[in-house]
């Protein structure tokens, strides 16, 4: 019989209890041992619970019964999810969490402390919910030298372009819409804000290039700006506006961004829709490989947990191998050194005159046209051009008779 504690009984917490008492028998056959929950962690009682008897309110409970092997921890945030994290792995219990932001600010040093202690710290469930990625990127595309992933990591914010793209929605009809059915919380910033995501494309890319990439060396940008302008120029563009997290292999540096991007209709990441997710990885043997599925919800999410629980049992006295070195963030690529094409929207009294000027700082660029469009309105993409040029052009082109209204990376999928 192997113990363990669940540190944390909210959405994915009781999903992890759920499924481990009701899938109980199931579980001892794959893994040849019984999983016993020993404690839960949580500050509220649960009278219902058929492990009612078994909650706590004090981590020390847990910390000091030497029986306890494994710790699931789905509390969330940084403090105090941190310190038991760290606490676990320096007192001989392997742990498993969901806690995106979590592994994103202290992988290193936790997976360091884990490798010390022959530990394992497992974190399947913080990028994907219930698509499997980490452990596919770690052992069956191990093989592969993987230069770029690129993905839908956010299913609220795809939810809301969703509604924009599918039903014209605005942005704040679609996000009071989601905060109704519960794809978005009360204070959507970490979604809509783009800092979800980001926390996930920087797990993918510490695992895939083994040097700890930390969210504040992250270019990101949220959806909060986007405008059914923007989705109808997009529709006749040939595309989808998508929220995309990008890293990729520039010569030495990583390339690594969150942002909204135009992405053409005959990108595999176009028709993901909805809450769902898709990731997108480059392998030079496999070529392109999709990972797609809910991103997040209860039971998806704690059953990508529970298998990490399973793998912890398989490994009780060895460790995975999943690690990266701690960095300090000289191998990330400054943003404005990335190259993109842009999509550019302005206001002007007089198109002609405008497109001519805005040659003349970007280059040759293509116009975009669509129906029922505004007649001060001109749409166009720029050839590709080094960011921190395109920003400097882009400031210059407003003037007494023009007014830049936004702009739009185009993505390289």
């Amino acid at each position: 019989m192997i113990q363990i504690a669940v540190m944390g009984h909210g959405v994915v917490g009781s999903g992890v209890t759920n499924i481990l008492l009701n899938h109980n028998d199931e579980i001892a056959k794959k893994v040849q041992e019984e999983i016993y929950i020993k404690k839960v962690l949580d500050l509220r009682d649960f009278p219902d619970s058929p492990i009612a008897d078994r909650f706590t309110k004090s981590f020390e409970d847990i910390i000091n019964d030497d029986d306890i092997k494994i710790v699931v921890e789905v509390m969330g945030g940084i403090n105090p999810a941190y310190d038991f994290v760290k606490r676990c792995l320096q007192n001989g219990k392997s742990v498993v969490t969901s806690n995106k932001e979590l592994v994103a600010s202290k992988g290193a040093e936790l997976l360091k402390i884990a490798e010390d202690n022959n530990l394992n710290f497992l974190f399947e469930a913080s990028v994907g919910g219930g698509i499997p990625i980490i452990r596919p990127l770690n052992q069956c595309l191990s093989a592969n030298v993987i230069d770029e992933i690129d993905g839908i990591l956010n299913g609220t914010t795809n939810f809301i372009l969703t509604k924009m793209i599918r039903e014209s929605m605005s942005f704040e009809d679609a996000l009071a819409l989601a905060q109704k059915l519960g794809y978005a919380e009360r204070n959507p910033a970490a979604d809509v804000e783009g800092h979800d995501a980001c926390r996930k494309i920087c797990i993918l890319a510490s695992l895939i290039f083994g040097k700890h990439v930390y969210p504040d060396a992250v270019h990101t940008e949220g959806i909060t700006k986007i405008t059914l302008k923007d989705v109808e120029y997009a529709q006749a563009w040939g595309g989808v506006v998508k929220l995309i997290g990008s890293v990729k292999l520039n010569k030495d540096k990583q390339e690594i961004i969150v942002a909204p991007m135009f992405i053409k209709n005959d990108c595999q990441l176009a028709n993901v829709d909805d809450v769902f997710n898709a990731i997108l990885v480059k392998g030079d043997a496999t070529g392109e490989v999709v990972f797609y599925g809910k991103g997040a919800g209860k039971l998806p999410t704690a059953s990508a947990v529970v298998a990490d629980v399973m793998d912890c049992v398989n490994h009780i006295e060895q460790r995975r191998n999943i690690y990266w070195e701690d960095s300090d963030n000289r191998d990330v690529l400054p943003f404005e050194e990335t190259k993109y094409a842009m999509y550019v929207l302005v206001n002007t009294e007089n198109k002609a005159d405008t497109l001519e000027k805005a040659e003349k700082l970007f280059g040759k660029c293509d116009v975009i046209s669509k129906n029922d469009a505004d007649e001060k309105e001109l749409a166009f993409v720029t050839p590709v051009m080094k960011f921190a040029d395109f920003d400097k052009a882009y400031k210059e082109l407003s003037d007494g008779t023009s007014q830049t209204v936004t702009a739009i990376r185009i993505a390289d999928i």
